[in-house]
């Protein structure tokens, strides 16, 4: 079973606005467990953010200018996706964006559905938790997924956290199975999160206060489990450094 953790990050709150991705970010799993493979790009939606978003995710026009148009991208991202279960929270708003990004391409794009299946984790969330607030940052509370790094939104790093929750709505873990290093199990679970040696995976883009944000959050993960699920995809491959 593949699946995709996917997240975006917008110019606004509606594509109806004629408001633009600006950012994809995705993880891939497989059998339940990180491949290694990662998917993200920033995208420059050649329109203004609405009052607002530019706060939300601390990117701006003047970053975005040099980069691709979604058009440049867009083959990569559905070859990336094509045949897996999308696992989105809050689904309708990434899969109604994506869509009309697809839609202005032209119909031989068809949409989402035409080539994944969807896992929605706010439904998901409401039917096991109802009445609750069901954010992803009040679902990492819950769930003991450690998001305190997250000052700004940011596709692949929302994914990431998204993928711990996930794993903790469905099956009860937290952080990817890690416990004390008391529970025998965790051990076996660490093991098991070994990226594939045989998948390249696809070089990622990020600016350094997202590596600061990530490092910082590895650091917190080793304290609580000696080691953190994001080191065994690293040491999978051990010259995949970020570009």
């Amino acid at each position: 079973m593949r699946q995709v953790i996917l997240d975006t990050e917008t110019t606004g709150l509606s594509w109806e606005r004629g408001n633009r991705v600006v950012e994809i970010g995705c993880v891939e799993f497989l059998e339940r467990r990180p491949t290694g493979r990662t998917f993200q790009r920033y995208l420059n939606p050649g329109r203004e953010f609405e009052p607002g978003a530019q706060e939300v995710t601390g990117l701006t026009l003047e970053f975005l200018a040099d980069k691709p148009r979604f058009e440049e991208v867009v083959d990569e991202f559905l070859a990336f996706i094509d045949g897996a279960e999308l696992i989105i929270h809050n689904a309708a708003f990434d899969v109604g964006f994506l869509d009309n990004e697809l839609r202005m391409l032209g119909p031989q794009y068809g949409c989402l559905a035409d080539r994944c299946g969807v896992e929605d984790t706010l439904l998901l969330a409401r039917r096991q938790y109802p009445g609750q607030r069901n954010s992803l940052d009040a679902l990492c509370r819950r769930l003991g997924v450690d998001n305190a790094h997250r000052q700004l939104h940011g596709a692949l790093l929302d994914a990431q956290l998204l993928a711990e929750v996930y794993l903790g709505l469905t099956s009860g873990q937290s952080e990817i199975g890690f416990g004390d290093g008391a529970d025998e199990t965790a051990e076996v679970v660490v093991a098991t999160f070994q990226a594939s040696a045989e998948s390249a995976r696809p070089r990622v883009l990020v600016g350094d206060d997202e590596l600061a944000a990530h490092e910082a959050r590895l650091q917190r993960l080793r304290k609580k489990a000696g080691r953190a699920v994001w080191d065994a995809m690293v040491a999978a491959e051990p010259d995949a450094a970020p570009a």
